[in-house]
């Protein structure tokens, strides 16, 4: 049994398998492939999707040639998180693992991420394992999308091996009242390690492993258990300090994923988020410098809640995104690193193109 729902929101429409349409007129996810017949999604502009070329050209040409983005920011090296992230901003431009322009790199950052996995199911790289929670869960998340997209088998079977492990990994990990911390064996936890590993598990799920009732159970209830009389989310359950904007934006995410779209605690919870998220400004007020950490949820939020809100929120954001991309087409993201803040960036700009199937309305 599954705790998951299945993914619907409040404004859905039908999403062909992406597989099915690579040859049409237009692919399954919206993006145009036949130059004659430009398409574009509403709200994206030609200066758009310049921009959206020129970060995919960044993240194609920086890529490690063992398949891994290794590019180390002032917070140090995450090589296997910035391999899933910069890996998931190519799958929702309509790349596969076999087709697209930058097939190659998707191909190439499945077997790093493969690689990466240690004894016991651990997703990650030597010298992240201090942190190495965060990258295991968005790992998951990579995987779990490109199972579908992947047409070998032998690499088929071999994701799904891995994703087993992972969520084995996950469930051992899981703290007394249901989150998770930084490393798999600390048995503490907090808000922002916690959203990473239920995303990932929806993504596993999604992709048709198994993934225990009862640690997404506890999961679901650890973000009860933050809640704030404000309606947000604390960096920690039981432990006050305030609601933390960033995780808000991150848990309403996790309970979209869910298939928890009208409970109170949700409604109030996005409300929080569009009071205390700002999109001016690349700091943001607020955010404890965590800009594109934040806006990387509460843009998937603001996109599943409907029309209204994304209409609200997306032209505002896009033009900041715009404003801020570097001449080389990177975004420099809260600190951590150019692949970081790029991959975020045209995850939020392509989210229009409904590539992503954690991602789709």
């Amino acid at each position: 049994m599954h705790a998951f729902a299945p993914s619907r929101g409040p404004s859905r429409r039908r999403v062909v398998p992406l597989m099915l349409c690579i040859a049409g007129a237009v692919s399954a996810c919206g993006r145009p492939v036949r130059a004659e017949e430009p398409s574009l999604p509403p709200l994206i502009t030609p200066e758009t999707e310049r921009a959206m070329a020129r970060g995919l050209a960044y993240l194609g040409r920086t890529q490690s040639r063992d398949g891994g983005w290794r590019h180390e920011g002032p917070t140090g090296h995450y090589p296997v998180a910035m391999t899933a992230l910069a890996g998931l901003a190519l799958l929702a431009n309509g790349n596969t693992p076999t087709q697209g322009q930058y097939a190659p790199q998707v191909s190439r950052a499945i077997q790093f991420t493969l690689d990466s996995v240690q004894t016991g199911g651990l997703l990650a790289q030597p010298e992240e394992t201090s942190h190495s929670m965060h990258g295991h869960g968005f790992a998951m998340l990579f995987l779990g999308q490109c199972l579908g997209m992947e047409a070998d088998p032998e690499t088929q079977e071999r994701i799904q091996a891995v994703l087993r492990q992972a969520v084995v990994l996950t469930g051992k990990s899981q703290s007394t009242l249901g989150g998770w911390y930084y490393t798999p064996g600390s048995r503490h936890d907090e808000g922002s390690v916690t959203v990473t590993q239920l995303q990932g598990l929806r993504s596993c799920r999604n992709a048709g492993v198994a993934v225990p009732k009862g640690v997404v159970e506890r999961a679901l209830g650890y973000l009860d258990k933050s809640l704030q009389p404000d309606g947000g989310i604390a960096y920690r359950a039981g432990q006050g300090g305030g609601s933390r904007p960033p995780i808000t934006a991150a848990a309403v995410a996790c309970w979209y994923n869910a298939g928890v779209y009208e409970d109170p605690r949700v409604t109030r919870a996005l409300a929080y988020c569009k009071k205390n998220i700002p999109v001016a400004g690349s700091g943001g007020r607020g955010l404890w410098g965590h800009y594109y950490y934040a806006h990387l949820y509460m843009a998937q939020i603001m996109w599943l809640s409907g029309d209204a809100n994304w209409q609200g929120y997306f032209p505002a954001m896009r033009d900041q995104l715009l404003s801020l991309q570097n001449d080389d087409g990177s975004w420099m993201g809260d600190g951590v690193g150019k692949t970081y803040g790029t991959a975020i960036a045209l995850l939020i700009l392509q989210l229009p193109y409904d590539c992503l199937p954690i991602m789709q309305r």
